[in-house]
């Protein structure tokens, strides 16, 4: 007899077989469930690279402003200010386009769950209100990076894969 954690662990790691909970699903359903998780992936990426990509493009605009935030106000660990700078500004123009293209959906959403984790930690006193944003953006990146960035994706496209 098979247990729930043993069906669990073998839809996970065999593509070919559908989870246990959509042999339960009622046929019915299954196409408009689907399509609401492609859109509530798709809406989650645009919020998500929208929110990042500004930020970047804030930094690029002042730059001598943004050197002098990393060198006064961010406390970045391991990198010295004018590095963190480049690299988080380049993070923060580079993934949201691939996040919001679904091309490389997983990489980008993990790349900038790490950015935003050290955005956190680096800032010297950080707002509730700005901590709670923080808190939102990493939930909808980890379910990006765990369920991948859905059907509406050139991921899916290209890689023919199941999202």
């Amino acid at each position: 007899m098979k247990t729930a954690l043993q069906t669990v662990f073998r839809a996970a790691t065999d593509p070919g077989q559908e989870p246990a909970h959509a042999q339960r699903m009622p046929r019915p359903l299954q196409m408009p469930l689907g399509a609401l998780q492609s859109l509530s992936l798709l809406a989650a990426r645009v919020f998500l690279a929208q929110a990042f990509f500004l930020s970047g493009l804030t930094k690029i605009r002042d730059w001598g402003t943004t050197l002098a935030l990393f060198e006064n106000e961010y406390a970045v660990p391991l990198l010295p200010p004018n590095v963190a700078a480049v690299l988080g500004t380049g993070a923060e123009l580079v993934l949201p386009l691939l996040l919001l293209l679904g091309l490389g959906g997983r990489f980008a959403a993990a790349g900038l769950f790490i950015l935003n984790i050290v955005a956190v930690v680096s800032l010297m006193d950080i707002a509730p209100a700005a901590l709670q944003q923080h808190q939102f953006w990493g939930a909808l990146l980890f379910g990006l990076w765990m369920w991948g960035p859905g059907r509406l994706s050139l991921d899916r496209l290209f890689f023919n894969r199941s999202a």
